[in-house]
């Protein structure tokens, strides 16, 4: 894929050698290493193609064909778990900015779609301030650059400061996100991606989906790092 070739030639002209960030060798490939890269925990074949959650087949899954989330499509690029769940949350809350390039380049090499447009997961304005950045933007503007397509910076805002999905329970979290985007664009015929860190339940890229097909978005995609799979 091009995306591959293009990021590749990125890293080695920027970054010509480094310490793997997981195992210390050096690294002509970017922030780890390939032996560090084959060992990565990456999301399988056999799994849901709308939710991403594993299936015997790759078939679509009992939950999703009962109840159809907002979002058509989701394509991760690995499963939640050691060592990508320190790499998210050194990303998100250790402002390891430098991440946020090659886990977007990970994503990228997983996508065989073009959507019209990419919208990163806004974070209230609040947040935007404590935080200093949001990752999720970060990540679909590597993706933007990787494939060529636009992002929509304003496209949706965040209106309800909602609490952090990860501190409450499953059943609690579409509650939580209920009414908390708004969307001043028109969408209408579009397929629009949906760029985000983590999907656990779905509930926050449902959420945003939803809001997005009100403003007209015929086909929506669900593009993550990672999917917190069932223990």
């Amino acid at each position: 894929m091009s995306s591959q070739i293009n990021s590749r030639s990125f890293f080695n002209q920027i970054l010509p050698a480094q310490p793997c960030a997981l195992c210390g060798t050096p690294s002509h490939d970017g922030i780890w290493c390939k032996a560090c890269a084959a060992e990565l925990p990456h999301l399988g074949d056999n799994h849901c193609p709308v939710c991403a959650l594993p299936t015997p087949q790759g078939n679509i899954c009992g939950h999703c064909l009962r109840h159809p989330p907002p979002f058509d499509h989701t394509v991760a690029a690995f499963a939640y778990a050691f060592p990508v769940d320190k790499l998210v949350q050194a990303l998100k809350f250790s402002e390891n900015l430098t991440l946020a390039l090659q886990l977007a380049d990970a994503l990228a090499q997983r996508i065989d779609e073009r959507p019209a447009a990419i919208v990163a997961m806004p974070l209230h304005p609040q947040r935007l301030r404590e935080r200093g950045f949001n990752q999720s933007e970060l990540l679909a503007q590597h993706l933007a650059r990787f494939l060529g397509i636009p992002v929509l910076p304003d496209a949706c805002t965040r209106i309800r400061n909602t609490a952090p999905q990860s501190t409450l329970p499953w059943k609690e979290r579409d509650k939580n996100m209920r009414k908390a985007f708004t969307c001043n664009l028109d969408l209408q015929g579009k397929h629009v991606a949906v760029v985000d860190d983590v999907m656990t339940t779905g509930a926050s890229i449902g959420a945003l989906s939803a809001t997005l097909r009100r403003a007209g978005a015929t086909r929506i995609s669900a593009w993550v790092v990672a999917r917190t799979l069932p223990h």
